[in-house]
């Protein structure tokens, strides 16, 4: 392990997310040491002007691994974790942080049992970046994380400086992750409709749309978070700015036939909602579907 200056980094998960982040510290002379499934002799991140190659190999026996880390990012989906758990026993040491790329709000609750000596740091990411065909990821927008106001956020902050991936730092952490979950749940209608960002242009589509994320939204401020009525509008507008083709993670995932992230995007607002009572009519119809899209049987 180094300085909080010059942190050790390892990255778990060279999906999109993952790929995004070690092609930003690559670029500044900070490579990431990187783990995952399946071997890559090098990673490659395209954008509008440019692409960045990162430098292999991925790794792939937890059993190879020969010291911790300072920071550890896991951008493994939530369905990835228990698959992911070698590698954050081998990588994680008492002084380890865990920064979580990965959608929802439970992240915490998520990865703290396999880390149960580590500081495990939230985060809320903010780019959309897709995996290629050929392996590459296409970055669709400028990359941007945001964080927790806690300590462990200045490691990250060390690590992500003067990077392609800005980083901001909040005190309403829950505020701004609920918003962003919101943006998530809804998306998940991308899956049922078998469609990209497009749809949303239909009114029929975006009338449905709103209707969800105005009970999220109800859900979202008996969790704690402060988001204003102008929130699930201003989230159907984006949706309707966005490229048609534009698509999301969990439609990809449907399309390729793997499992969903349907609890942590969208079964997590119908959980919190029964603990307040609160009814949940569109997420009773669309969680099941979606459960049943990933899980099946049939």
């Amino acid at each position: 392990m180094t300085t909080s200056e010059n942190p050790a980094i390892a990255l778990i998960g060279p999906g999109a997310i993952g790929t995004t982040v070690a092609a930003a510290l690559h670029e500044v002379g900070r490579t990431p040491t990187i783990f995952g499934r399946s071997a890559h002799e090098h990673l490659e991140l395209r954008f509008d002007g440019g692409h960045i190659v990162v430098p292999g190999p991925v790794q792939t026996n937890p059993a190879e691994v020969e010291g911790t880390f300072d920071l550890v990012f896991v951008a493994v989906k939530s369905t990835q974790v228990d698959a992911a758990a070698p590698w954050l026993s081998a990588l994680c040491g008492n002084r380890t942080v865990v920064c979580v790329l990965q959608n929802g709000v439970e992240q915490k609750t998520l990865l703290a049992p396999y880390v149960p000596d580590s500081p495990v740091l939230p985060s809320v990411v903010w780019f959309p970046a897709q995996r290629e065909p050929d392996a590459s990821v296409w970055l669709r927008g400028k990359a941007r994380v945001t964080l927790p106001d806690t300590p462990e956020s200045s490691v990250v902050l060390a690590a992500l400086r003067d990077t392609r991936c800005s980083v901001d730092v909040v005190a309403d952490f829950t505020s701004v992750a609920w918003r962003k979950l919101l943006q998530n749940a809804v998306a998940g209608l991308m899956v049922l409709a078998g469609r990209r960002a497009g749809m949303y242009s239909r009114a029929d589509v975006a009338g449905l749309a709103l209707a969800y994320l105005q009970e999220c939204l109800e859900v979202a401020r008996a969790e704690g978070a402060t988001l204003g009525d102008e929130v699930p509008q201003e989230i159907v507008d984006a949706f309707q700015s966005y490229p048609a083709d534009l698509g999301t993670s969990i439609l990809a995932d449907r399309q390729a036939g793997r499992p969903l992230e349907w609890d942590s995007r969208n079964g997590v607002v119908q959980r919190c909602a029964r603990s307040h009572g609160i009814p949940t009519p569109i997420s009773d119809l669309v969680v099941p579907l979606l459960a049943a899209a990933s899980d099946g049987p049939g």
